[in-house]
């Protein structure tokens, strides 16, 4: 049992840090700047950034409502999946099944 409680917190604060890598390139603020505005020691998140790239993620994928894209123009993503790390894939309704089957399959990898 106290293996689980751990392993959670291992868990917990690796996700915790994850976010914060990628808070921190979806802001577009350089390292320091962005340390500095959220009181995050600089080394931290480089010490971080390196011990997380370091292993392979799980791709997860967030649920998205199709109605906004239906109801918006014809050149409008049919769905939009958001990667753990912020990086966004936008899939028009008329990709084939192979091409989106190589696309997952290149993101498993």
């Amino acid at each position: 049992m106290a293996e689980t409680v751990v392993d959670e917190k291992a868990i917990a604060k690796n996700d915790q840090w994850r976010e914060r890598i990628a808070a921190q390139e979806r802001s577009g603020l350089s390292v320091r700047r962005y340390c500095k505005e959220q009181g995050i020691a600089e080394h931290l998140l480089f010490y971080w950034r390196k011990r997380l790239g370091n292993q392979q993620q799980p791709v997860r994928f967030a649920l998205v409502e199709r109605g906004a894209a239906l109801a918006g123009s014809v050149s409008e993503p049919a769905l939009e999946l958001v990667l753990n790390t912020g990086e966004r894939l936008r899939i028009s309704s008329g990709i084939d099944q192979k091409t989106l089957g190589t696309v997952l399959a290149a993101l498993r990898a």
